[in-house]
């Protein structure tokens, strides 16, 4: 910020020198309190952010910094202020979501307009330097708003290809492209459905009370149905964020092959054979029935095995980061396979609920709240410590913050023993998009940084999957009607 130089001694600290805080945003297109707008009067002013670090004992620098220094810095803000690239910044996220709705209507969940860069620089900021533009296949190309590009039909896809060959790259632009992104990013045009998560194996997550049987059938000394751990492993974790993303509304699973348990993803004929008493049922053999009878559909990134071929609705293979269709020659390939015996469907969707007599932002024995977030990766709520570093559609520490805020402020306010999760954090959302981010923070607790940025459910509701001492009570759907 042009300000802070005008004021700066590297000599000196900034609680000395006194300094001007701005949120400096992703390429992602978010809900913030930074800046927003707000209608006074039927007149629409736009409100933007900054903190102040007041020099301490300086009251002389403090009023200058205060009443000359940022009036000026505002006047010339306005003076200079480009109403040509805020109306194409609207005009940009109004296409965005008209490709969007467009997927919706024609039974698509992604799309890769051509010219996108999909590789990141070093600093994931941009687009990488030099890198190849995006080229769909002809044979899967489509056009939406006047973009041609490549669709992705709902089902299962499997994209596939040597090792850097792009395919993890592909999987990372779909991933982030839940969200708009600005002019600039390189994907302002790949759009996915924005229920969309990244699954992969979580060692070590907590988990409590979900139904993890149409993936694992029995497990020693406990029980699938009602399946609790502090420590997973490999396998039940991904079973287990599976089954949470489904129940959360999501319909499009992400996943990377390099990234997941390698038992729970496939088993081949001849350990088939081998194993007589295997509990886990790979993911091959729910892949289809997710999209058949749940309308959950798969983007899988897979390099080393074959086992996904015959289950897939399109395939792609990537060679040095250009996209092939190869879906008929790979299909010709799996012809010669034994047809294999369809396992019976499951029961994929349960309502959760959780008890209150644990959901507490003050620790056991405490009067006093306890709420920080780790630069590490967790979240620390009363008793809590929240493990989010395996959450991949996190985009910023601001949303932490946001998430880390909206579970304090229910779990203060709220006056209900048991808790129907998504109907009460789906409400709780909807205000804040409606009355602003803000309406969640606290000035209560230090060391946070002033920023919000608005969360998906999503998001919120693994989180508190992610909660030890809560009390998860699941109950089949049936029982809720």
């Amino acid at each position: 910020m042009g300000l802070n130089k005008l004021i700066y001694n590297r000599s000196r600290s900034d609680k000395e020198n006194g300094t001007f805080y701005c949120f400096r945003p992703t390429n992602v297109v978010l809900q913030r309190n930074a800046s927003f707008v707000e209608v006074i009067s039927d007149t629409w002013y736009l409100c933007l952010m900054i903190t102040v670090q007041l020099p301490y004992k300086n009251n002389d620098k403090a009023m200058r910094m205060l009443c000359k220094m940022l009036p000026k810095e505002v006047e010339e803000l306005i003076a200079d202020w480009d109403l040509n690239k805020l109306n194409a910044a609207y005009e940009l996220v109004e296409k965005q979501d008209r490709i969007r709705e467009w997927l919706k209507s024609n039974d698509y969940c992604a799309f890769i307009a051509n010219g996108s860069i999909l590789p990141r620089n070093k600093d994931n900021s941009g687009p990488l330097e030099g890198a190849l533009p995006f080229t769909s296949p002809e044979d899967v190309e489509v056009e939406i708003c006047g973009l041609r590009g490549m669709g992705i039909k709902k089902g299962v896809t499997v994209i596939t290809g040597g090792g850097y060959s792009g395919k993890s790259t592909l999987l990372d632009a779909l991933n982030s492209a839940i969200y708009n992104h600005t002019r600039g990013d390189g994907r302002e045009f790949v759009i996915t459905d924005q229920s969309a998560m990244e699954i992969s194996a979580e060692e070590g997550r907590s988990i409590k009370n979900i139904n993890i049987t149409p993936f694992i059938k029995w497990i020693p000394n406990s029980s699938a149905e009602q399946f609790s751990t502090d420590y997973a492993s490999g396998s039940t974790s991904q079973a287990a964020n599976i089954m949470e993303a489904i129940n959360m509304g999501c319909k499009l699973l992400l996943i990377d092959e390099d990234r997941s348990a390698t038992n729970f993803m496939i088993q081949d004929i001849k350990m088939r054979a081998l194993i007589k008493h295997e509990p886990i049922t790979p993911f091959t053999e729910r892949v289809r029935e997710l999209y058949e009878t749940a309308n959950v559909s798969s983007v899988l990134v897979i390099g080393g095995s074959g086992e996904f071929l015959s289950v897939a609705d399109q395939i792609i293979l990537m060679d040095n980061f250009v996209p092939k269709n190869v879906t008929q020659e790979a299909k010709k390939l799996c012809e010669a396979d034994n047809p294999r015996e369809r396992i019976p469907y499951t029961k994929w969707e349960i309502v959760t609920k959780i008890a209150t007599d644990h959901f507490s932002s003050y620790p056991q024995g405490s009067g006093t709240e306890k709420l920080k977030i780790s630069n590490m990766g967790y979240i620390m709520i009363g008793d809590e410590q929240v493990d989010i570093r395996g959450l991949y559609n996190i985009t910023s520490p601001a949303q932490v913050a946001a998430i880390a805020f909206l579970i304090r402020k229910l779990a203060v306010s709220n006056q209900d023993r048991l808790i129907f999760l998504q109907e009460t954090f789906e409400k709780a959302l909807e205000n804040m998009r409606r009355e602003g981010v803000d309406i969640v923070f606290s000035s209560f607790f230090p060391g946070f940084d002033r920023w919000l940025e608005l969360p998906r459910i999503n998001e919120v509701l693994a989180v508190l999957n992610r909660m030890k001492h809560l009390d998860f009570i699941p109950l089949e759907t049936s029982e809720q009607l």
